[in-house]
């Protein structure tokens, strides 16, 4: 039957609070062998080479949240190979939330929260652990600065009289012997000046029908944020739940919603009305016949919150006229779909009060899809991550995205001889962040505005009053060669002047500013890439 704190935890939810992921942890796992830490804002997109690690970070979010029910299911394969060759065979994730609830209800009707039980980590953040034994079932933990006096820890785990035992033996005072919440805060209290608070992982698996840890952990997953990944190339294999259709994720959204689960509740609470009337029918019966049995039988029903409502829905799709589903037809018609549900979501989740919150994970939004939608499509996201209890991640292989993005929200990856790095975006040649910058260190983008950034930030600190100065004193002071030859144009009588000894980079400076003059070789992508590089180095001798 519904439990006797339902009502009272409802009237929390109605709050709105809803968690934030601001860090997530891999370790283990895949091509991620160290523990990699990864910081999120409200959209955050995900940049590097290919196979630098860009889908495995969304894919481990999907393992997380979803406990394998996701797009994504963990295999023995996941397990890091050198890691696995030095004995280690765990997979480790953690979540770090902020925007917690106030308040949760697990004695009765008396509510405490995660500072009062010292759930908090060293940030006052909410850090969940998962923790997979050789890829396989996943153990949950709570990390947190949490006391480890011999006397109060662990009291999250023990029951009623044990906590009494403790606070008649030690003479604490205590308003409530009844609820335990009361009686862990009593003691706490007492050991003020002694808790000895250090961070530890505290299990959230059950010791007992009335393990507080356990209630703590059941009720924060009403607040943990529904995850949805969209893969850009997802296998389409008859048997694959239909996740990525956007329909999905919307099944999700209204049945998490206040006014749907008090509805669902009517129902279920009617339904386990009635089972209960059937199953103390039947026992009576059977009391009749064999008392001795039907002493040890018990009727068991299920709670309303832990039906699978989902389960009811699961066919839902958008499919064509012709009955192929959203997932099995082209990745240009997949992402055009997409397109136009994340802007209705965006106009939907604007006017709408008390959503669930939800992280909408997509890989290459611009797969298949040309600049002008790629533009309309990084507004869409950038609007919805705006939106109350809304985060968007994405990975991504277009300049064009990343230069309509903020540098806050551009997380680099690299992969430094198989340790990777994410990290946010810092000085790396320029003294200020670039936009060209990131593209040429994440894809690689060779650029003429990149090159024309570089040369302008070195004409600065070089102290040069004129192009020719500089051209010197990349000559002399930094030793580039001056090989090629610049033939300049008097610019009123158009007529050619004196050949000059030009470096490379003064060269292609001089050929992208003066395109009208012809009588100068156009530089090559080489010679772009070479010139770029050269300065590259003059700006690592500087720092």
């Amino acid at each position: 039957m519904p439990s006797a704190d339902s009502g009272k935890f409802n009237k929390i939810i109605k709050k709105g609070q809803n968690m934030k992921l601001v860090k997530f942890k891999i370790k283990n796992f895949r091509g991620y062998q160290n523990e990699t830490i990864i910081d999120f804002e409200n959209l955050t997109a995900f940049v590097g080479k290919n196979d630098v690690g860009k889908s495995t970070i969304l894919e481990s979010l999907d393992i997380f949240f979803n406990s394998g029910t996701g797009v994504v299911k963990l295999e023995k394969e996941d397990i890091n190979k050198t890691c696995l060759a030095n004995g280690d065979n765990e997979i480790v994730f953690s979540a770090c939330f902020s925007e917690l609830p106030e308040e949760l209800t697990i004695d009765s009707t008396h509510s405490t929260s995660l500072s009062d039980e010292y759930l908090l980590n060293s940030d006052n953040q909410l850090e969940i652990v998962k923790r997979y034994k050789d890829a396989g079932k996943e153990k949950v933990f709570i990390k947190a600065n949490h006391p480890s006096n011999e006397i109060c820890c662990e009291l999250l785990t023990k029951k009623n009289p044990e906590l009494k035992k403790i606070v008649e033996q030690n003479n604490i005072v205590c308003e409530n012997k009844a609820v335990n919440s009361i009686m862990r805060k009593a003691i706490w209290s007492h050991f003020a000046n002694d808790l000895q608070l250090s961070e530890k992982e505290i299990e959230t698996t059950s010791k007992g029908d009335d393990d507080s840890i356990k209630s703590i952990w059941e009720k924060l997953q009403n607040y943990i944020p529904i995850y949805s990944l969209f893969q850009s190339d997802r296998k389409n294999s008859d048997t694959d739940n239909e996740v990525q259709d956007p329909l999905q994720t919307a099944v999700k959204q209204i049945l998490s919603s206040q006014n749907v689960q008090d509805k669902l509740k009517e129902v279920s609470d009617e339904v386990l009305k009635e089972l209960q009337m059937v199953a103390t029918s039947t026992l009576e019966k059977l009391n009749k016949l064999n008392s001795n049995l039907a002493s040890t039988l018990l009727p068991k029903i299920p709670e309303a919150g832990g039906l699978k409502w989902n389960d009811v829905f699961k066919k839902v799709s958008i499919s064509s006229n012709d009955d192929i589903p959203i997932n099995k037809r082209g990745s240009g018609v997949k992402r055009l779909i997409l397109l136009s549900f994340f802007q209705a979501e965006s106009d939907k989740r604007k006017v709408e009060n008390n959503n669930r919150g939800i992280i909408y994970a997509i890989e290459e939004p611009e797969t298949s899809q040309h600049f002008e939608h790629q533009r309309i499509l990084i507004d869409a996201l950038k609007k919805l991550s705006e939106q109350d209890n809304t985060q968007v991640l994405l990975t991504t292989h277009s300049s064009l995205i990343v230069k309509n993005l903020d540098f806050k929200n551009i997380r680099l990856i690299l992969d430094n001889s198989g340790v990777k790095e994410v990290s946010k975006i810092q000085k790396r040649y320029l003294p200020s962040p670039s936009l060209n910058e990131v593209n040429y260190l994440a894809f690689g983008e060779i650029t003429e505005e990149y090159h024309q950034e570089l040369y302008g930030y070195l004409f600065m600190e070089s102290g040069a009053t004129a192009e020719s100065k500089f051209n010197n004193w990349l000559k002399d002071t930094h030793k580039l060669n001056a090989s090629k030859k610049w033939v300049p144009m008097d610019k009123k009588t158009k007529q050619l002047l004196a050949a000059q000894d030009a470096t490379l980079p003064y060269y292609i400076r001089n050929r992208i500013d003066h395109p009208e003059n012809q009588n100068n070789a156009v530089f090559t992508i080489e010679e772009l890439k070479e010139s770029i590089q050269e300065m590259q180095k003059i700006f690592a001798t500087m720092s």
